[in-house]
């Protein structure tokens, strides 16, 4: 999922140091039908993107498998895999991931970020200095939330609005922040 703050992008395309070689677009639930259709739970935001003739990796192993076809359906998305044409065939495939490649991701605008990409940036109040790294991102609803984990192990959230998140600096690998009072005690 794309984080968005502004800056400089830190780029999309080949998987760096750290980053994952896979990416995680979706879940197979369950066969649907009787020509191999499976239904599958959207975890990208770029849903679209997964149409006919696209090479994904299913499954832990990361199966390697084309899709023939997709559909919007009121569970999500109705995937057909190249050569699953029964639902006994695609029903080996329940409960598995299913994953594209890093370099396959599309760019994002200048300014948006995969979570993937912050993860381990250093995070710096604009008064106190160096509070932690950034070890999770949480998706709440309303906003993401940006958990900080400070050098004597304790976290901090941040919640991820303009009035706290202030920069993301991609080349220093920083995200300079506002704390509002009373989230962080002095140290």
């Amino acid at each position: 999922m794309p984080a968005r703050k502004t800056s400089n992008n830190a780029g999309s395309g080949s998987p760096s140091a750290g980053e994952p070689e896979y990416l995680v677009v979706g879940f197979l639930r369950r066969a649907h039908g009787v020509r191999g259709e499976m239904v599958m739970e959207v975890h990208t935001d770029f849903p679209e993107r997964l149409k006919a003739k696209t090479k994904v990796f299913v499954g832990d192993k990361r199966q390697p498998m084309m899709i023939a076809a997709t559909r919007f359906h009121q569970e999500g998305l109705l995937v057909k895999f190249k050569d699953l044409d029964k639902p006994e065939d695609a029903a080996r495939y329940r409960n598995q991931l299913v994953y594209v490649t890093a370099a396959d991701r599309p760019p994002l605008p200048k300014g948006q970020f995969y979570h993937h990409e912050l993860i381990g940036f250093d995070v710096a109040d604009e008064e106190k200095g160096s509070i932690g790294k950034l070890t999770e991102i949480m998706q709440t609803g309303a906003n993401d939330v940006y958990v900080v984990t400070r050098p004597d192990g304790s976290e901090i959230l941040l919640p991820v609005i303009p009035s706290v998140v202030l920069d993301i600096e991609a080349d220093r690998r920083l995200i300079r922040v506002h704390l509002l009072d009373g989230l962080i005690e002095e140290s």
